[in-house]
This record gives C-alpha cells, structure tokens and sequence, in this order.
C-alpha cells in the first residue's frame, strides 16, 4: 500500500475534531444545506458495513455543499428507546440506560473512525431528560387540542409474555418469541388522532421530491369515497351500517358479513346458531388482524341465523360472521356482491350463496358466473337503473338513497387512529395521572380505585417525567413494569392521592421530532427558538432505508403538522426530498451434505458421490434409499477460492454464494472496523460507493475492496510525483468532464459513477510523463468529499492550508466539456447497419461519404439505387435504396 491509512486517518480526524471543522454555522448571504440521517438505534452489535451506506451518500454531498460555498447542518443522533435494551435488562439486570449509554460510545467512536463529517456539538439521545421533557411536552399540547385520547381497543394480548404485541409478532395465534397464546382483549389505550389530519397527510405530499413512498403513503392512508348504507335486521330495532364504494352495485347484494368482534354479532344469533358463533368469536380472538385478512388464506365463517334487509332490492338476506372482516375496521360490516368481488365470490361458492350479476361489461345478462366481475359498465337487475353506466349508476344511487334516508355519502379511510401506549419500561412515560380514591397509603397496600375517566395532564413546570429506577423490568399484566414501581406511580397533592399513567410511549414517539431538536439542541426554554428554525428548515436531503417510508415518515409528518399549527413551526411537511438507499447484501454459502447413519460423519457433495466433510479421509459412499442431502450452511472463514470457485476450506466441496440480509444468526455480518485496520476508512467510503446506484440492493465482497484501495494508491502516488505546468488539450478536456460529471453526479447522488469517472481520470494521468498541477489539484478536490483523509493530506501535500473541506469546489470550463465529435448510426431504408464517428459540424457530403465507407453499410448498399440521403448532424444518417 503506498500511504499509511492508518496514520493518516488518525491525524486528520483529530484535526476536524480540535478545529470543530464540521460546526454548523449560519452566514449572512451564504446558502443553507440540512442534510439529515435517519438516526440510528444504537444496538448492542455496534454497526456493520450496510449500515453506513445511506450516511456515506449524505456525508459526500454534505461535503461537496460546504466546498460550494453553503453553510451545512449535517447532525447525528440516537433513537435510544426500544425493546431490545429492555430485553437485554430482563435478561441480565443490566439497566437499559447503561446498556444504550455502552452502546452508543461504540456507534459514535465508529462513526468518527470512518470519518464523517457530522456537527458533533448538536448529537441528541431520545432518552437524555432534557429530549425526553420536548416529547412529553408535545404529547401535552396534543392531548390539549384532543389529538391524544384513551379508548377502550381490542389488542393483542400474551399473557404468557405480559404484553401486547403487534400482528407481525404472532404466528398461528401465538407469539413469535416463545410460542404463547395470544387472545384478542379489549385494553385501554392512549391513542393519537391522526385520522384528523388524513386529508392533509395524503395531498401535501403532492410537492415534494420523494421516490414511490409518496405513493406507499397514499396506499396507507387508504383515502376511498362512497356511502354509508343502512341494512335493517330482520326483528330488532337496529339496523347494520355498511361502507361501499361500488353503491351501484347495491340490488346485487346476497349476504352480510359481519365481525365476530362486533358488538352486535353475539345480540343478533339466534338461539340454534349461538353455540356454533360463540366457539367461532371465540376462535377469532386468537388471530392477528394479520392473519385473519390474509388474501391467501381460506375464508371461514358462520351463520349467525339472522337476516337483513336489502334496501334497494328488498331481498331477504342472511348474516354471516366472518374473521375476515375485522370490528375496528370500518364499521365492522360488509355488505356481500359476489358476482362483483372476488373475496365475496369465493366465500358464496363455499356457502352456496346467490350470485346475481348487476354490473355487466356490455349490457347484457350472463348466467353462471365463473369469476367477480370487478371492472365498471352497464347496469343490469338493478330496476330503474338499468342502462346506466358505472359512474352515472353511482352518483344516482347515492341521491336516491340520500332522498330516501337509508345512505350517506361518505369518505373512508384505511388509516387508523395511531396506538401510542406500550406496556414496556424502556420508553417516555406519558406524562398523565388520574384521580385515586383509598382510604390508605397504596404505596403501603392499602385498596385503592384508580379513576381512569379523569385524566390530568402533567404541569409543564414538573417536565420531563423521569422513569424510575426498577429491580425487574419484566412485563406483568396489561398495566405494565411502571405498575411495580408503586412509590413512584402513587402520589399526594393537596392532601389528595394521584396515580401516574403507567403506560409508555413506543420507540416512534423521539423520532418524530429529532430533526428539530438538531437545531437548537440545549435549549431548556423551547423546543427550538425560532431564528433557530428560520436558520436550517426544512430539511434539504433526508436519507434513510424503505422500511421507514411509510409509518416513520407520516408519524413524523403528522407531528410536523400538528407542531405547524400550533405555531411552533412554520412549514407544512419537514423533509422536501427523500431518498431511500438500497440494502448491502452478506454472503453466505450452500452446500448439501447429509449424516452417515453408521459413523455419523458429515458428507457433502451431490446425489450420485458424496465426499465426508468429518469422515475418514477419502471415502466416497452411495446415499441409500430414502436418504437425502439437507441444505447447510458455510461462512467466510470457512470458505476457500480455487480459480474464482469457493470450496469448502481444505475439502473439495462447491459451496455456492447466497447473498441475503446481514445478520448475526446467519454469521454473514462484516465489521467495518475490520476493514478499516486492513484497508482504510477512505477505502471502505469509497469502495461502499462504487459498489452500484445507491438506491439498489448490492452483495459485499471483500475482494472487491482491494480494487478501490489500488485506485487511491494511484492517487496518492501520482500527487506525490513531480508535477508539471503544461497540460494538453485531451488532458484538459479529460479533467474538466471529469469535474463536470463528479459534481453533477454527486447532486443526483449517482455516487458510483462519479468514482468510475474519477478512475478513469486517474489511470490516464499516471500514464503521463508529467502529471500538470491543475489536473491534480481538481482530482483531490474531487476525491476529498469521498476520501476525506487522503484528500486533506493530499492537498496539504500540493502546499495549501488545511482543510480541503473548506477549499472551494473546482470549476471547470463548458467549452471543454463539449464533444468535437458525435459517434451515430448509420440506417439503410431505417435499419441501422453500421455506426460511424464524424464531426458535430459534418457536411451532408463528408457524412455520406463516411457512412458508405463502412464495410457493414457497403454490404447493403451495394447493387442498389441510392435514392435518399436522411442526414440530420450528429443525430440521423439514414442511406434510403431501393
């Protein structure tokens, strides 16, 4: 290697560190750049080489904007409350505070290590007091404007695990962890309102420069207009609202299907149905929504014996309890039309239910139906309506069932009211206590009734409320670990007994906000002052993975909102681009062996000669009958390269490459730190970067890295020979694209090709006799935003003053950049036969001459009448014969 990375990394990361080189700073006249991270949680593992693919891009560009002249905010953090920590303490005693603090000073002595040029004054933790009390705060101000409520909600519950758990935890009714039964139970919970802002959420997101997320959030917010619909229950005063938005399709409505959770599913049975409904409901309870609305999944349901009333048709219909349709959902009702809906289609087959066609696609009727007709066109059976079409029917139905008082129109939305408690430890109490009527000390045993209808906000003076130091952290009963806590839970008030909300926040609540505290991060009077916010809002460029692009990004989005009209901010959306960075892929490697049922060796190999992994050196045996090879797994250290194929190391076993998701089950993780010591951190920035376009999914490959840390040898030895004065014409033309396309590049975050061009400047200049000074001046200037650390000891070692961070970014002469010449195609009769190089100021004359010149052309030319020459210069030359 022709540099010490090692020496070099070190000495100018404390540099940046002694001259605070990356402080945020506002200038008058100068332009603004926040570019933000999405921060990470700081787990025990410490961070591997996917994780700082997003930072690298952000850091680059961050980078570039302060050589350009912009003041840059470019802030990290810690989203340090979660469940892994907690679990981490249930497990060890451990405190979580500790556990994250020890992780965190992994994270950040990492980060430094690769060199990122973050404003290290402004870091944040979601869990220090001062952050904690500006989330509390904002739940207050929600709670005041009546965004943030409690409800009564089915949850599901673990009993075994004591808490409630998201349906992406449970498996065939039980939990993920453990394999414990859940059951659906009403819980009371606190709840955020951001159904009131849904119509905001989905139309401001039309201005900005996001990629498909806008539509992914649009999707979740499920905006969908039709009517509400009365269906009258046959012997009972009520009647069994339904949502549609096909009301056209309302006279072919055969069925109901109501929840099994729905308040009404148990009063309307009828006696001879009741056993076989109750077991049903009963079964319900232990699904997950997600299970129960699986598209896959085959439908089940009862009849409940009742019967409703089409209110168009006037038909008789029967009710059905289904655990597709789910009681928090809409109305908990559907209204069923098979012949138009493919789910209701399948569910009438099994039930032998009418299917009557209502909608036909050209106005006439068919009989035996093989599938839902889903699409719009004419009405048929459907009275007065007939003939009409979709759209028209429609509108019709609505006014008609409006003049008769049986519907409504109505706008629905899929999106939910957010379920903010958790019935965990580690996360922001909220900051509630209720009424607590005893005749004693609860604190001491004493009975005591906790009044949970009269919730009192917590006075802002007594902000943060702090978590208490507990001995277990294990979750209990639905009231959560805080409810141990009794000396902290209980307290007295004008002789008056209170007890705090035991619930806490979810890991969501600090990173709704965190890019605000950035900032203005010790300030203890606001969450931040306002010259503070005219400073840096909004964010610029906002980097992160997809996996957040919907309930991060409009959790944070709808915070942002309610913050905006409050008056607290002073845009409507936060972040005004986004961009999702691809996930780098570890490698695994596939083999097949099986046991010898004799011996109990290990073989490898194929179906026809297996070769012993443990076994005796060179037997072979014949798998017997019924035997067969399982699928096994190597990693890295285990692997060996013969001739670019990996063996199993010291056997001849193939082993072939897979590459998935880095985690440590899989032993498939690389450590950055690992790469540093042998390569460098400029080595690992760079090689992260020319690995493909950032937003797509990439394999790592070690070997890979030695190619980049070549190309920054090249670098550093052509700076360090003797440097010329002159430089020839293609030399300038070279350097001056080079500078055009690296820095158009950076701002579309096309980060790969800005390396590969900058490679190819590189080798050209080494093959010169005489590097010019200029061209390996702008060749740093270039690197530095990719190779901070051998770009500063480049561009001290060119005899300028540190930092090439703060040097201005290299301009480069238009004139040069422009092509003398245009490669085109060459058509005869339209077709291209050949392709020629011909100058952008050709004549029709020199073009046709050079296009009949190609031998390919020539073929297809030759015996035939030239009657047309098609030139356009330097896009068409088209040769027309006949």
């Amino acid at each position: 290697m022709a540099y010490d990375h090692r020496a070099i990394e070190q000495r100018w990361q404390h540099f940046w560190e002694a001259n605070q080189t990356f402080k945020a700073e506002r200038r008058i006249g100068r332009p603004k750049a926040y570019i933000l991270d999405m921060f990470p949680y700081p787990s025990g593992s410490g961070l591997h080489v996917g994780h700082p693919l997003g930072y690298l891009a952000t850091d680059i560009v961050a980078r570039k904007k302060r050589m350009q002249g912009f003041d840059v905010l470019h802030p990290m953090g810690w989203d340090a409350f979660g469940l892994p920590a907690e679990q981490h303490a249930i497990r060890t005693g451990a405190h979580p505070a500790k556990t994250t603090a020890e992780n965190i000073h992994v994270y950040r002595r990492q980060l430094k290590q690769i060199g990122f040029a973050y404003d290290w004054s402004r870091e944040i933790n979601t869990t220090d007091p001062g952050y904690v009390r500006w989330t509390q705060w904002i739940f207050l101000k929600m709670y005041e404007r009546g965004l943030a409520f409690q409800a009564e909600i089915p949850v599901n519950w673990c009993p075994g695990l004591g808490t409630v758990l998201a349906n992406e935890e449970i498996i065939d009714g039980r939990s993920e962890v453990g394999g414990f039964p859940v059951v659906r139970q009403p819980l009371r919970q606190w709840q955020l309102r951001i159904t009131a802002y849904a119509d905001r959420l989905s139309e401001e997101l039309e201005p900005l420069d996001w990629p498909e997320t806008k539509q992914k959030q649009r999707d979740w917010i499920g905006k969908s207009e039709g009517a509400e619909v009365e269906f009258p229950v046959e012997g009972r005063e009520e009647a069994l609202t339904v949502f549609t938005t096909r009301p056209d399709t309302l006279y072919g409505a055969t069925y109901m299907v109501i929840a099994p959770d729905h308040p009404l599913t148990l009063a309307i049975t009828t006696p001879s149905q009741r056993a076989q409904v109750s077991a049903y409901v009963d079964a319900a309870s232990r699904k997950s929504d997600m299970e129960r609305t699986a598209l896959n999944r085959e439908k089940t349901g009862v009849a409940t014996g009742a019967f409703a009333k089409n209110p168009l048709s006037g038909r008789r219909i029967p009710i059905f309890t289904a655990d597709y349709v789910l009681g928090a959902y809409g109305t908990g009702a559907i209204m069923a039309v098979p012949a138009h809906d493919e789910r209701d289609f399948e569910f009438a087959r099994r039930f032998e239910l009418p299917i009557v066609e209502v909608v036909s696609p050209d106005g006439s009727l068919h009989e035996n139906l093989e599938r839902a007709y889903t699409a719009d066109g004419i009405a048929v059976r459907s009275g007065a309506f007939d003939g009409q079409p979709t759209a028209e029917m429609k509108q019709n139905v609505l006014a008609h069932l409006e003049r008769q008082g049986i519907g409504r129109r109505r706008i629905n939305y899929k999106l939910r009211d957010w379920v903010f408690s958790r019935q965990r430890y580690w996360g922001e109490p909220i900051p509630i206590y209720f009424p607590v009527d005893t005749a004693g000390d609860p604190r001491q045993g004493a009975a005591y009734t906790i009044d949970y209808t009269q919730p009192i906000a917590v006075a802002e003076a007594e902000l943060p409320v702090r978590l208490p130091e507990l001995d277990d952290y294990r979750p209990g009963d639905p009231q959560g670990p805080l409810a141990r806590a009794t000396n902290w839970r209980f307290f007295q008030k004008d002789s008056k007994w209170f007890a705090r909300e035991t619930n806490t926040m979810p890991q969501w609540a600090g990173s709704c906000w965190y890019y605000l505290r950035y900032l203005d991060p010790k300030n203890e009077r606001e969450l931040c002052s306002a010259g503070a916010y005219d400073a840096w809002m909004p964010v610029d460029l906002y980097v992160g993975g997809s996996e957040h692009g919907v309930l991060h990004l409009l959790y944070a989005r709808f915070w942002h909102k309610v913050l905006f009209d409050l008056g607290v901010v002073k845009h409507p959306e936060p972040f005004l681009k986004l961009v999702h960075q691809g996930p780098i892929l570890g490698t695994i490697y596939r083999y097949f062996g099986a046991v010898d049922g004799e011996s109990g060796a290990l073989y490898a190999g194929d179906d026809a000669n297996v070769i012993p992994i443990d076994g005796p050196g060179d037997v072979r045996f014949a798998l017997k009958t019924g035997e067969k090879l399982e699928e096994r797994w190597a990693n890295e250290p285990e692997i060996e390269w013969r001739d670019g194929t990996p063996f199993l190391r010291g056997r001849d076993v193939r082993v072939v490459p897979v590459s998935e998701k880095m985690s440590k089950s899989r032993g498939n993780v690389v450590n950055p730190d690992s790469v540093i010591a042998e390569h460098g951190a400029d080595a690992l920035r760079v090689y992260e970067m020319f690995m493909g376009p950032l937003e797509q999914m990439k394999p790592w490959q070690t070997s890979g890295i030695f190619g980049v840390r070549r190309f920054l040898d090249r670098v550093d030895g052509l700076v360090g020979r003797e440097l010329g004065t002159e430089m020839d014409l293609e030399t300038a033309k070279l350097v001056h694209r080079t500078v055009k396309k690296v820095g158009e590049d950076i701002d579309a975050l096309r980060l790969n090709t800005a390396v590969s061009a900058m490679m190819i400047l590189t080798n050209h200049l080494n093959g010169l006799p005489q590097v010019p000074r200029e061209a390996a001046e702008k060749l740093t200037l270039c690197l530095a935003p990719f190779a901070p650390h051998l770009g500063e000891e480049l561009w001290q070692r060119l005899g300028h003053e540190p930092s090439v961070a703060v040097a201005p970014w290299p301009s480069f002469d238009p004139a040069l950049c422009v092509d003398d010449t245009v490669e085109i195609g060459v058509q005869v009769n339209g077709k291209v036969r050949g392709r020629v190089t011909l100058g952008l100021t050709a004549s029709e004359e020199e073009a046709k001459g050079a296009g009949l010149a190609d031998s390919n052309v020539a073929k297809f030319v030759e015996g035939k009448q030239l009657t047309k020459v098609i030139y356009v210069p330097g896009k068409i030359l088209n040769f027309i014969v006949r």
